[in-house]
């Protein structure tokens, strides 16, 4: 097997040297911030013929593979007749628990750095050495070795062998995919109305590197029309890998059902599934901690094997397999499916892993971002989730409490907690309002909040145990992420405080996450944007980042109007109206199912307003079965409620939900497993201090703030309640919308044209 690996030192020698458990409770890595301030402060005592951040490469050959390995050293430094190749790194540790013989992969990274300088500019042997700074005290350690080139060259040439078993198995199984994919055939034996247009829009766009917003209706087969271009595109050469994310679980069902069924006409791809940690923990608690999971203990010894193992064996790697794999190998299931990401051609996962700086896949390179797509499925999800990933907060509660746990205990700890107690309060007596709205960050709280981390690093480096270490950690995890969206603010930015009684919150509030969306889904090779309910498409390409260049396609509805009933009956459902005209919606209700009996979902605003007219509703006499939707209903409750929309059901059954929930969107109820649908309200969010607030900076832009905080996300859960409805070219049922205002203008224009040959209830 020949062929070409490119890969970077740290990703090599992690490989082959990571050792020991996973430990996610806490990582003794500093922040970003305070790392990368510490490498500048070392690199800025370098002397002036010192050069920090060099680049360097070389190429290795090893049984018929050619090796493209690059990186860059922190420091080369030249002292008398020595060259030292410096490589630094930051802790929180004490350095007194850091020897020599601590981090054999540091040391692996210095010396390929050393290895590749020295066969370079033709030197006989290089000086390695490590260096250790701690973060907070800024105490230094270091190591040094002196390495001739032939042992530099032994050292090398013997991490390639170790690695060369994954890389062959990787070319092996690229050869084979790439030539599986020039013999797949379209899944189906004919293209839907279209999906040959949705596809060729989406090859198209990959193979000119642009951006995609597709507005392509329900039912018309988007997951095939965006994956099988894709996978084309790969074979093709354009791509490597492609991200299929999601919002919802049972989305990313669909994404592994479409690639199980061109794995039965003949495509060879490795598919991974990323199935939150706490589903897929195998333990009653999801604790990352050698002491308490057996998983997480010597994970990283034994995690080559396991992957080796299942790549060679599967290709579709679900959350059940991966689960099987995991337990035969003994490793974590969680960090084994991202482990797998990295080698896998196609993950499908949330959409955090790529835009969430938090959370985010930190191992992927630039240079595998340029060879990869990413497919967006039901994108308007995105935008209240990415203000949500780009928004944090933090409470005084939590540093009043610590400061109790932690006095006689640390000192630093205590000190600093309450110091942020006492900045909390003094912000409460400032200010006689229940909320406070600023558009500046407050920096003396980020830097007492820096001070807490650094402070909390020390205390739980020192795995001291107790019940107040939760508490810390969390806060620590919490603050984390504080600091981090802080270094984001910009004038999209609000910060908000809340007082109520003893408790202040306050929270960095992104009001318009574009930039933002932009900026981390920078340097991909293509974007693919794509939803039934884009609309109005201008808003979310606003508000999702799109650029002068991207491409947009709307593609209309393949289905038949005779397919589809709408009715509207027009009912005031206002907050104050509710209680007023409940039993008007129960007999409207009732109306539709004695005239058309079968399987229907009716979708509310809210949970309150549900069982307000479930009660009204059941208070006549009727054959009907009923079945609710409840709050945090388990993966098993879901399974029953859509279960029992069967298709050979003999009596009506009428599901009860809530618009914008689990049951609105993403679930595929075909033929008579649903009749009709009833959709009381236009969906508007309720009321409150961030819906308003966004309403006042999108004013200020000079947009219909109301529109972008209110009136497009309320419709669009609308749309997406009604798109359940109508699946297949086969399928035939009814809409009743419930509200007014259902006949203004505003919110007829966001109908779809299929919608908009209803009849008027009076």
């Amino acid at each position: 097997m020949s062929g070409t690996v490119r890969i970077s030192v740290r990703s090599l020698v992690e490989y082959v040297f990571r050792s020991g458990s996973i430990d996610t409770g806490f990582r003794t890595s500093t922040t970003l911030i305070e790392g990368t301030k510490a490498h500048q402060k070392i690199q800025k005592t370098y002397k002036e013929l010192d050069q920090k951040e060099v680049y360097v490469q070389a190429e290795l050959s090893y049984e018929d593979v050619e090796f493209i390995v690059d990186g860059r050293c922190d420091g080369l430094l030249f002292s008398d007749d020595m060259i030292i190749v410096d490589e630094i790194k930051s802790t929180s540790k004490d350095l007194s628990q850091i020897t020599e013989e601590t981090h054999p992969v540091h040391w692996a990274q210095a010396k390929f750095y050393a290895y590749m300088y020295a066969k370079e500019h033709g030197l006989n042997e290089m000086t390695v050495q490590l260096t250790y700074v701690h973060v907070d005290t800024e105490e230094q350690k270091r190591f040094r070795q002196i390495v001739s080139f032939t042992e530099l060259e032994s050292f090398v040439f013997d991490v390639v062998k170790r690695y060369a078993p994954y890389a062959s198995m990787q070319l092996r199984h690229r050869e084979k995919r790439n030539a599986s994919i020039k013999e797949l055939p379209f899944p189906f034996q004919t293209y839907r109305e279209g999906q040959r247009k949705l596809a060729g829009a989406v090859y198209k766009t990959i193979a000119d590197e642009k951006s995609l917003f597709a507005k392509a209706p329900t039912g018309i087969g988007k997951t095939i029309s965006t994956t099988f271009p894709s996978a084309k595109a790969m074979g093709e050469g354009f791509l490597d890998r492609m991200f299929y994310l999601t919002a919802k679980t049972i989305t990313r069902t669909a994404a592994e059902e479409a690639f199980s069924l061109m794995e039965k006409k003949g495509l060879c791809m490795h598919t991974v599934t990323i199935t939150a940690k706490d589903k897929v923990c195998f333990k009653e608690e999801t604790r990352c901690q050698k002491e308490y999971c057996e998983f997480a203990n010597g994970y990283y010894d034994r995690i080559n094997d396991a992957i080796l193992d299942i790549l060679e064996n599967e290709t579709i790697l679900s959350r059940s397999v991966i689960e099987k794999y995991a337990l035969e190998h003994k490793v974590c299931p969680f960090e084994f499916s991202v482990d797998l990401a990295y080698a896998a051609d196609t993950v499908i996962c949330d959409y955090n892993y790529i835009f969430d700086p938090r959370v985010s896949f930190k191992r992927l390179f630039e240079e595998q971002k340029k060879q990869t797509v990413l497919l967006v499925d039901e994108a308007h999800n995105l935008v209240d989730r990415a203000r949500e990933m780009f928004s944090a907060e933090v409470h005084k509660s939590v540093y009043l409490q610590l400061k109790r746990n932690f006095k006689g205990i640390n000192a630093k700890v205590h000190d600093v907690a309450h110091a942020i107690n006492q900045y909390f309060i003094a912000l409460r007596k400032q200010s006689d309002e229940k909320q406070i709205v600023r558009k500046e960050l407050d920096e003396e709280l980020v830097r007492l909040l820096e001070e807490f981390i650094i402070a909390a690093e020390m205390e739980l480096a020192a795995g001291n145990g107790g019940e107040e270490q939760s508490l810390l950690l969390d806060a620590y995890f919490s603050v984390q992420s504080f600091v981090r969206i802080a270094s984001l603010y910009d004038e999209r930015y609000v910060t908000y405080t809340e007082f109520e009684k003893s408790e202040v919150r306050m929270k960095l509030f992104c009001l318009d996450p574009s930039h933002l969306l932009r900026q981390m889904g920078k340097n991909y090779r293509s974007k693919i944007y794509f939803s039934a309910t884009l609309t109005p498409l201008s808003y979310y390409q606003d508000m999702l980042g799109a650029q002068e260049e991207d491409f947009i396609i709307s593609i209309p509805s393949p289905f038949h109007q005779e397919q589809l009933q709408v009715f509207v009956q027009p009912v005031s459902t206002k907050y104050h109206d509710r209680e007023r005209t409940k039993p008007n919606i129960a007999a409207a209700l009732h109306q539709l199912i004695e005239h058309r009996p079968g399987n229907y979902l009716v979708f509310f605003p809210s949970y309150q307003y549900l069982r307000d007219v479930y009660e009204s509703f059941m208070e006549r006499e009727t054959e009907v079965k009923t079945i609710v939707q409840d709050t945090g209903m388990s993966e098993e409750e879901r399974e029953h409620f859509l279960a029992a929309f069967q298709a050979e059901n003999e009596e009506t059954l009428v599901g009860f939900a809530v618009l914008g929930g689990i049951f609105s969107e993403g679930i595929d109820l075909k033929g008579d497993r649903l009749n009709g649908v009833a959709v009381v309200g236009v969906g508007l969010p309720q009321l409150g201090l961030e819906r308003n607030i966004i309403k006042d900076y999108f004013n200020a832009a000079g947009k219909n703030g109301y529109d972008y905080a209110y009136v497009f996300p309320g419709m669009n859960k609308v749309l997406q309640a009604g798109g359940r409805l109508i699946r297949s070219e086969n399928d035939t049922g009814t809409i009743l919308l419930i509200d007014d205002r259902f006949l203004q203008r505003k919110y007829q224009s966001l109908l779809p044209d299929e919608w908009m040959g209803f009849t008027v209830i009076r």
